[in-house]
């Protein structure tokens, strides 16, 4: 079905592209959907915050969970990302990022692994342990880049110190095998660590064509980012806030200046559906204020030839109501976005939380 928006919501043109944006929901009645992810086989595989691995087959909600963990849910912490692994259809793995409450009431993040068997979940195994956890700043998306290597997004989990120790997990963007082990080729010799100077990322996504990555990050009060991430690199946190205009750390290549976006999901869109976006990165925010705009859905043009440098950003849909977590392209060409209205923060509706699929129609003016 098709809703309209809720009061309160914008719907805008595509940059006068004669385009509008409508959604169609998916699921709803959830309990803040964090992340998905689409199988070979057709099935979308979602996390719901409290410890649930659910699954969409053949376009409906399946009541039972794929499978269940216990996790620590509380403020920010709890089940979070999926990824689905490139060789599913062969290997059938699944893996979270997941908060627990560790010995003495210590709080931490892992990684863990499950295998579809029958269509339901068994645990497999643990594949990365002891990441540095909170009720704020937890990170938590993991995606499978281009080379097959797993990307794991970590907060500083309250302790901004821990964003430039190399010795800790916190505040990275980590590059780990599908085994859990190290890669190699990894900038610090023996470590996960990808990249740090993190404050709170949240989004991953890959160009289609260069493969170039670039993460979403929320920044403190304001100074929220789009990065494009580097080997090795150090993004400042917290000696800078935003762009430093220095030599030692790799500035944004767009920020929120002194307004909050709050930025969570990201996703480079690839298809020819709707030919005009083809190129372009979407991502989705859960914050509103006054000076950074409401939450919502983000479209960001690069000159072209240059993907480093921003020609244009735009706002498609602006709301006081749906706090949007992810937003993936699925394999029918379409975006999927999430609601997080669920979540402690948010103001929650008839039908909340929702998993929904944006449609795109020529407008009548």
């Amino acid at each position: 079905m098709l809703i309209t928006l809720r009061k309160g919501e914008e719907k805008k043109p595509a940059d006068n592209e004669n385009l509008e944006i409508e959604f169609e929901v998916i699921a709803q009645n959830l309990e803040v959907p964090w992340d998905l992810d689409f199988a070979p086989d057709g099935r979308i595989f979602f996390t719901e915050r409290p410890g649930r691995i659910r699954t969409i087959v053949n376009g409906k909600l399946d009541p039972d969970p794929w499978a269940s963990l216990s996790v620590f849910s509380r403020g920010e912490a709890g089940l979070m990302g999926i990824a689905i692994s490139p060789n599913f259809e062969n290997n059938g793995h699944i893996y979270v990022y997941h908060t627990y409450r560790g010995p003495e009431d210590h709080i931490w993040n892992r990684i863990v692994r499950f295998i579809d068997k029958n269509n339901r979940g068994e645990f497999d195994k643990i594949i990365l342990d002891e990441i540095p956890g909170g009720q704020i700043h937890d990170g938590g998306r993991v995606k499978f880049g281009p080379d097959g290597k797993l990307y794991v997004t970590t907060g500083d989990s309250g302790n901004s110190s821990l964003a430039q120790n190399l010795d800790s997990l916190a505040g990275k963007i980590l590059r780990i095998n599908a085994d859990g082990s190290t890669p190699q080729d990894n900038p610090f010799q023996g470590s996960p660590i990808w990249s740090y100077g993190h404050r709170n990322p949240e989004g991953l996504t890959w160009h289609p064509e260069t493969g170039t990555l670039y993460a979403t990050e929320h920044g403190p009060s304001g100074h929220d980012e789009l990065n494009v991430i580097e080997k090795g690199g150090n993004y400042g946190w917290p000696k800078v806030r935003g762009k430093s205009d220095g030599e030692d750390y790799i500035d944004p290549i767009l920020e929120s200046g002194s307004g909050t976006w709050a930025p969570s999901g990201t996703s480079f869109y690839s298809s020819n559906r709707i030919p005009t976006w083809k190129g372009n990165l979407f991502f989705v925010t859960l914050g509103f204020t006054p000076g950074g705009g409401r939450r919502s859905l983000h479209r960001v043009i690069f000159k072209q030839n240059n993907l480093r440098t921003v020609e244009n950003h735009t706002i498609l849909l602006e709301s006081r109501n749906d706090r949007l977590r992810a937003v993936e392209e699925g394999p029918d060409g379409y975006l999927y976005i999430t609601t997080s209205n669920r979540d402690g923060r948010g103001d929650p509706d008839s039908g909340d939380d929702r998993i929904m699929r944006i449609k795109v129609s020529s407008s009548k003016n």
